[in-house]
């Protein structure tokens, strides 16, 4: 008797994404270890929608620090509260406009390692609750050497209550709101 063994019927499929970042987050939402994903969700995950990558939304931003910012208790979506205080206000120019965004450190994340000088821009724009989550998005950033910082708007994700509710998620402050569409980063899950 002779037979022929072939490989699982699951195939490696390529992950989808069209940069790094878009690649890198499409793997950790596929992988069960790291995912936000409900178990019925990731099983039949391809990748997350993203809007095209755009250079426009690419942004140099001048970084006002404010060293004597007291602490505060910024709400989340559960009763939890997370410890934040206002690291610097962000100028920038974006669409032909000026905007400001407070971009934030976390008490708790500043004594983990790795997290020393890591900082928080949350933010809301003109597409939430339409093609972007209705939350608002996150922006992940390191402390600058001088008083200047990239934003990469292509970058802006989910929180992760935007995929599941056993999450507890740092609401986005009402001040960083920006008047304008913000078509980069992540869109809404399960939206298409």
């Amino acid at each position: 008797m002779f037979s022929v063994f072939t490989s699982c019927a699951q195939e490696k499929r390529a992950i989808k994404g069209e940069t790094e970042f878009q690649k890198e987050m499409n793997a950790d939402y596929k992988d069960a270890s790291k995912s936000p994903l409900k178990d019925k969700d990731r099983k039949n995950f391809k990748g997350l929608d993203f809007f095209k990558f755009d250079s426009t939304y690419v942004v140099k931003a001048v970084l006002k620090r404010t060293p004597n910012s007291k602490w505060f208790n910024m709400k989340t979506t559960t009763s939890r509260v997370s410890k934040e205080r206002v690291y610097g206000i962000l100028h920038f120019e974006l669409n032909g406009n000026s905007f400001n965004l407070e971009i934030y450190q976390g008490k708790d994340l500043m004594k983990k390692e790795g997290y020393e000088n890591y900082l928080f821009l949350p933010f809301l724009d003109e597409t939430n609750g339409l093609e972007s989550y209705g939350g608002g998005r996150y922006i992940d950033a390191r402390i600058p050497e001088g008083n200047t910082m990239e934003i990469d708007f292509n970058k802006a994700y989910n929180p992760y209550c935007a995929y599941n509710d056993k999450y507890s998620c740092p609401i986005v402050p009402r001040k960083n709101y920006l008047k304008t569409r913000v078509e980069a980063g992540v869109k809404a899950f399960g939206k298409h």
